[in-house]
Formats: C-alpha cells, sequence, structure tokens
C-alpha cells in the first residue's frame, strides 16, 4: 500500500513528465521541413543498387525506428539520384556530412514568372517546315499543368506518339491525354489541370496548333500559334493556386521528363538564388544538368527584378541551361486617360472596360484613407487602407501599381497608378485603369491640385505599332552572372511583352479572384512568356537537325540572333549593366539559326572542367557519374575556355587587363570553306584573333582559335563591348565580347 501511496504522490509529477515529453516530441516534428537530399548521378554498371533502399537506409541512419518510411516524400530514381524528406536541421546536418551526398537544401516555394511574336521574328506560318521530324518532337513543360481543352491542344491530324515515348497520362481525374498532348503528371494536389492559366499560356507559345481569329476582347486579334505546331507536350504541373510552387516537385519532373524521353525541356520559374549560390542546391539547374547528359535541351526564364537592385539578379546562370530575357515586338498595347481640361495623357494597361467617355471625380489615395493608415501606405492605395465610402464612384490616383487590388476592392470605378519601375507593359486589369510613368503621373496630380473638382475618364485599350522594338523590358533579369562571372548571362533574349496566346478557361482574366471574365486567350508579360519561344525555336531547329547536341542547336539560336540597341525607352538610369548583360546575343532569329555555317560544341567535358573550378573533384565525381580527375593545375584551363558562344571576363576596377579565350567551332555550312574573322569593338578594346582565317575543307570539321582582349580603366560597374563575327560570305557567326569591373558591396537581392 505504502508503494501505491508513494506512486499516487509523484503521478502529477510523471504525468506532467508524460505531458513535457509529448510535446517535446510534437515541437520537434513541427520543426520538419521538406528538403531535398541531393546525390548526384545514379550509379552505372551495378543492376543490383536500388535506390529507393538507399534512400531509406540513409533515413534510418538519421532517424530512429520505422520513422524513416513516413519522412520520405519522393525518392528521385529514373534520372538521377537523390530523395526529398521531412527533416530536422540535426538530421540535414548529419545527412549532409555523409561522402555519399552533395548537397542537401529545403525544398522553397516559389512562384512562374510571369503573337504577333512569331511574325515579328521573319517566322510566319509559311516558313520551311520539316513535319514528319517535327511531329516527333516532344516538348516537355514544367509549370501550372495544361488546360487540355484549349483549341490549340486538339489533335486533329496527328498520328501516334512518338516511339521513343515512354511517359504516361496520369492527370487525374477528368483529365484526358490525346496524340498532341502525349503525356502528364502532377506533383501537387491531386491533377495536372492548370487552374492558373501560366502553364497552358507556355505550352500554347511552344508547341500550340494554329488557331484562327483568336483574341483579347479585341485586343491582339489574329493568328494564335506554337513555334512548332506539330510537335507534341508533356505536361509536368509543379505549381499549385494555393502552394505555389515546390522545389521537390520541380526535381521529381525533371527526373521525370528525362525517362519519359522529351526533347526539350521548357522552365519559367526561377527563385533559386542564395546567399552564397551553388549549382548543386538548384534543383533546376540539377535537373537541367542531367538533361543535358541525356541530350536534352532546357530553356529556362532569367527572372524577373521587382525591387530597386538591378546588378546581377539573374538566377538562371548554369551554363548548360539555355537562359531567356524578355523583349519588346512591335505590337504595343496603350491606354489613355483624359482630364477634365482636355489633356490627353498615354500610358500603358491592359483595359477593356469602357467609361463611355464620363468624367469620374478623381481622388488621391492618401485623402480617401482609413484612419489606421500611414500616409505612405495610403498614397500607394495599401489594400485595406481606402475608405469604400470616399472612393465610390471616383477614379483614384495611386503612386504604385500595388494600388490595384486595394483600388478595386474599395469600389472605386477606375485607377490611374504609376509603376514604381516606370516600366511600359500593359497588365490585364480587373476594372478601368492606366499606367502612367512618374512625370505624367505628376501631370494629373497638378491639375489635380489646380482646380476644385478634378475629373477624368479612361479610355479603353487600343494596340499600336512600335517601330523601336526590340528593346528589352526593364523588368527582365540581367546579369552578370554572380556564380561563373566569366559565363554572359542571360543567354538571349525572345518576345515576352503582351503576348497571346492560349489560357484556362478556369481561371480569371486578371487573375483576380473577383474578376468573373473567363477567357480562352489572354494576353501576358515577362521572361515566362519569352522562355517557351526559345524552346519553340530550339525544337524547330532540332526538327532540321535532330542528331544535334543540345550546346550545338544553342550555339546555333545565339549566333545568328539580332543585335540589339542597348537604349532602353525608360527613365531609369540606375542600371549600370546593360548591352550584353540585359540581352546576352541579342534577338532569336529562328529562320537563320537551321543554317548558322558554324557551332560552338560544349562538351559534357566542357562542364565538368567548368565544375572543376567551383568544386572539389569528390564533389565533382558524385554530380557527374564519371571517374574523373580535375586539373591540378588551375593556370592551364579557366572558365573562360569554357567552349561558349558569347565570351565574358570579369576583371579589376581601374587596372589594365588582358584576358584570353580559346575557342573550338565546328563547320555544319559547306564543306569547303574560309571564314574570316571581324571584331567590331569599343574603341576602348583591343582585340586580336589568331588565326584570322579559318579554311575548312569538310563537314563537321573542328578548328581551333584564340582570342586576346586588351583594355584599361574600367571603372567599377561599368562595362566594355565588342564582338567578333566569323564570315564566309553566307554565313556571319556572332559572338559577344564582355568585359566588365564589379565589387559587389552587398549582396543582391533576387527575384522570383
Amino acid at each position: 500500500m505504502a508503494k501505491h501511496g508513494a506512486f499516487l504522490c509523484y503521478y502529477p509529477f510523471f504525468t506532467l513528465f508524460l505531458l513535457t515529453m509529448i510535446l517535446l516530441c510534437k515541437a520537434a516534428d513541427e520543426e520538419r521541413k521538406v528538403h531535398i537530399v541531393y546525390m548526384g548521378s545514379l550509379p552505372d554498371g551495378n543492376p543490383a543498387y536500388s535506390p529507393l533502399s538507399h534512400h531509406l537506409s540513409i533515413l534510418h541512419r538519421v532517424v530512429q525506428g520505422s520513422l524513416a518510411e513516413t519522412l520520405l516524400v519522393r525518392s528521385y530514381k529514373r534520372s538521377f539520384n537523390g530523395f526529398a524528406a521531412n527533416l530536422t536541421d540535426q538530421e540535414r546536418e548529419k545527412i549532409a556530412s555523409m561522402e555519399e551526398i552533395v548537397s542537401v537544401f529545403p525544398s522553397i516555394r516559389l512562384e512562374p514568372q510571369t503573337r504577333r511574336s512569331w511574325d515579328f521574328m521573319g517566322f510566319d506560318e509559311k516558313v520551311s517546315r520539316n513535319a514528319t521530324t517535327e511531329s516527333d518532337i516532344i516538348v516537355g513543360v514544367i509549370d501550372t499543368g495544361i488546360w487540355p481543352e484549349a483549341e490549340g491542344f486538339k489533335d486533329e491530324g496527328f498520328g501516334p506518339s512518338p516511339q521513343k515515348w515512354k511517359g504516361v497520362c496520369e492527370g487525374g481525374k477528368n483529365f484526358t491525354c490525346n496524340k498532341k498532348i502525349v503525356g502528364a503528371r502532377y506533383y501537387l494536389t491531386d491533377s495536372a489541370r492548370d487552374f492558373r492559366g501560366h502553364g497552358t499560356h507556355c505550352a500554347s507559345i511552344v508547341a500550340g496548333s494554329p488557331v484562327k481569329d483568336v483574341s483579347f476582347y479585341g485586343l491582339a486579334n489574329g493568328t494564335a500559334r506554337g513555334g512548332v505546331p506539330a510537335a507534341r507536350i508533356a505536361a509536368y504541373k509543379v505549381c499549385d493556386l494555393d502552394f505555389g510552387c515546390s522545389a521537390d516537385g520541380i526535381l521529381a519532373a525533371f527526373d521525370d521528363a528525362i525517362a519519359d524521353g522529351v526533347d526539350i525541356i521548357s522552365i519559367s520559374l526561377n527563385g533559386f538564388f542564395r546567399s552564397e549560390p551553388h549549382f548543386y542546391i538548384d534543383p533546376i539547374a540539377i535537373g537541367a544538368f542531367h538533361a543535358m547528359k541525356k541530350g536534352i535541351l532546357t530553356s529556362q526564364s532569367a527572372g524577373t527584378i521587382f525591387n530597386s537592385y538591378k546588378v546581377g539578379p539573374v538566377s538562371s546562370v548554369a551554363p548548360w541551361i539555355f537562359t531567356v530575357a524578355a523583349s519588346t515586338t512591335d505590337r504595343r498595347i496603350i491606354d489613355s486617360t483624359v482630364l477634365a481640361n482636355g489633356n490627353k495623357l498615354v500610358g500603358h494597361s491592359t483595359n477593356t472596360f469602357t467609361l463611355n467617355g464620363t468624367n469620374f471625380p478623381l481622388i488621391y489615395g492618401k485623402d480617401a484613407s482609413r484612419t489606421n493608415c500611414s500616409q505612405i501606405l495610403a498614397s500607394i492605395c495599401w489594400e485595406g487602407c481606402l475608405d469604400p465610402d470616399l472612393v465610390k464612384g471616383k477614379i483614384v490616383v495611386c503612386e504604385k501599381n500595388t494600388g490595384i487590388p486595394g483600388a478595386y476592392r474599395s469600389g472605386a470605378v477606375g485607377i490611374i497608378f504609376v509603376n514604381f519601375m516606370n516600366e511600359t507593359f500593359s497588365q490585364v486589369l480587373p476594372f478601368p485603369g492606366v499606367n502612367l510613368i512618374t512625370e505624367e503621373l505628376n501631370v494629373v496630380k497638378s491639375y489635380m491640385n489646380s482646380t476644385r473638382v478634378p475629373q477624368a475618364t479612361i479610355l479603353q485599350s487600343e494596340v499600336i505599332k512600335d517601330v523601336a522594338a526590340p528593346f528589352v523590358s526593364i523588368t527582365s533579369a540581367n546579369g552578370p552572372n554572380l556564380v561563373v562571372p566569366d559565363v554572359i548571362k542571360p543567354d538571349i533574349s525572345a518576345p515576352g511583352v503582351e503576348i497571346l496566346a492560349a489560357y484556362s478557361t478556369f481561371a480569371t482574366a486578371s487573375e483576380y479572384p473577383e474578376d468573373n471574365r473567363h477567357v480562352k486567350y489572354n494576353i501576358l508579360s515577362g521572361t515566362s512568356v519569352s522562355c517557351p519561344h526559345v524552346a519553340g525555336a530550339a525544337a524547330y531547329v532540332k526538327s532540321f537537325h535532330p542528331d544535334w547536341s543540345p550546346a550545338a542547336i544553342k550555339s546555333s539560336l545565339m549566333t545568328t540572333a539580332w543585335p540589339m540597341n542597348d537604349t532602353l525607352p525608360t527613365n531609369d538610369t540606375s542600371n549600370n549593366f546593360s548591352g550584353a548583360f540585359a540581352y546576352g546575343s541579342g534577338h532569336i532569329d529562328p529562320v537563320k539559326a537551321i543554317n548558322p555555317g558554324l557551332v560552338y560544341e560544349t562538351s559534357e567535358d566542357d562542364h565538368i572542367k567548368l565544375l572543376c573550378t567551383i568544386y572539389d573533384e569528390a564533389k565533382v565525381r558524385l554530380i557527374t557519374g564519371e571517374n574523373i580527375t580535375c586539373p591540378k593545375d588551375p593556370a592551364k584551363w579557366s572558365p573562360r575556355d569554357h567552349n561558349y558562344p558569347s565570351m565574358g571576363a570579369k576583371v579589376e576596377p581601374t587596372k589594365p587587363f588582358t584576358v584570353q579565350y580559346h575557342r573550338t567551332v565546328k563547320n555544319v555550312g559547306l564543306a569547303n570553306s574560309t571564314y574570316r574573322a571581324k571584331i567590331l569593338s569599343n574603341s576602348k578594346l583591343d582585340i586580336q584573333v589568331v588565326p584570322e582565317v579559318l579554311l575548312f575543307e569538310s563537314l563537321n570539321e573542328q578548328m581551333d582559335f584564340d582570342v586576346t582582349v586588351g583594355g584599361s580603366d574600367l571603372q567599377d560597374r561599368s562595362q566594355l563591348s565588342g564582338s567578333l563575327v566569323w564570315s564566309d560570305g553566307i554565313h556571319s557567326v556572332r559572338s559577344p565580347i564582355l568585359v566588365y569591373a564589379y565589387v559587389p558591396n552587398e549582396l543582391q537581392n533576387i527575384v522570383t
């Protein structure tokens, strides 16, 4: 009895102890986060090897009991080696210290980067096509899924799926593939169906079949078509309305797409830059590397600048990825506001609404504020700051485009706003509005201060011809490359402003849930929509040269690109780096690219040598799956010798410099041909080429040359540029040369 009494005395303490342990365990569980464990290439020559068993054994080493199976989220075992699991920080550190592990990093969430475009490039419906080969090309689109009922995805006239296709149609309930959409998979929710519209838009740009007489409420009327309308599409849904896009899902999509047998991958996602950037913690760089090893080219959006930092925000910097900037076409959408004094101010928005010429009172955001908001938040019409009673029946004037939801949801008639970067692309609005540059918004404010009852109306949008096109959108992420400074990024530019393409009829036209408009075709802007243009152009080149490597296709598009103008039509002058740092080699020209004359073949061995300059030999062996030996003497090979179609160099400011490049080109033009070097250079750069003449006697013959670039007095955050053109009188093979000085005083805040 005494023993029982003692137990009863201690029972409250025992209960408290148990509760404490339960709470601690629960807290530990709550601290678990999904991490990606990257292990490099799959081992060759061992049929008994089971990736899944290996992954579980690693988890068993760091967690207790049968918990390991429940923590495993995904196993990457088709195209490369790795897994995703829910880990604590301590477990992550233990796994990261294991010899067979390349990297362990969190699975972050990110967002998508959000047609006369093909005609603008001289790539009209009458261009020469190799229809049979084009129909064998499969483009993998890693995005928000696809809306299979879109007219451009019908399969009339298509034969069976290519024999190489090993994928499946796992689109979920009420989702059907066809001979056009040959495969579908999802990695978030339970459907490959696109509820946002972004993935459908991108897939339509790459490979949508022609659909005549489409428009967005009468704007941009014409025929919508993809770059390779006879090609097939495989959709991999990694993004959803509520959850964004998961890194572990993106890597799983690459794992599947490579094994499924796609030829080209288009991925309009970004956001994996880190304070210490590495390729092995970027799932897109990882997936694209293993795709390259299997002969698959990956096209990725350069990213979008959403902040005031303009140096080095491009986050797609791996040399085995085709990084795409966004530029304009000659079709622009404008809108106007007419003040009651008769002053008409032209701006940019995609506004399908009409006020029938009726003038409405103007009210400044800060004059319509609730009492609990600061003057700054009220001036930008921050959501929740505007008083609905004060804005009802009025047009609100806001200092930033972030005021759109606040004005719209407060019941304003319309909005006049300024885009904080003075960007001139037209975004789709859910109600009447116009986007003005700062100077013109100041005209509106001056008018409001000069009269007791200021009024204005907003006109419907219209289409104009822009003779200045193409120029790079100021929101398109630019260089330099902060991981491999001597490799120029972006690689190329393509149409990415105000592009009409297919859309999900589930999504609203303006992406505002309250907007009751649903459309089959929508207008989007950003590197998200320039990326699939390049994927389509690459597929077009591949249809004529199915045996070409990803590097050869990339080279053909880069060296035949249009030179672009450095001048941007904006008043913003804060961006020191422009030119090739904005548009790479220039604007794509798919027609010229099928006959480039010469190509720069960047082999897997070139990429391995480059990795050796960044990482230790053991890590490079795991990544590549090769028993390689890294060069012991760094002086014998540098990233400047990477056989890339462009030539970049980072040098020290204010000091004389001499940089050298070694390159190899392969003849894919005429068997007997003579190419002569021509230098186009800034007067401050001295560029020498040895030899100056290349004599080819056969197709696929390769020849080497060296380039030496000298100069001095290059200030910090400044650049000097030129170009090397090899010409045989028929072909012009142009490579940009860019030397710059840059001493980062802070790590730049990067984009999604």
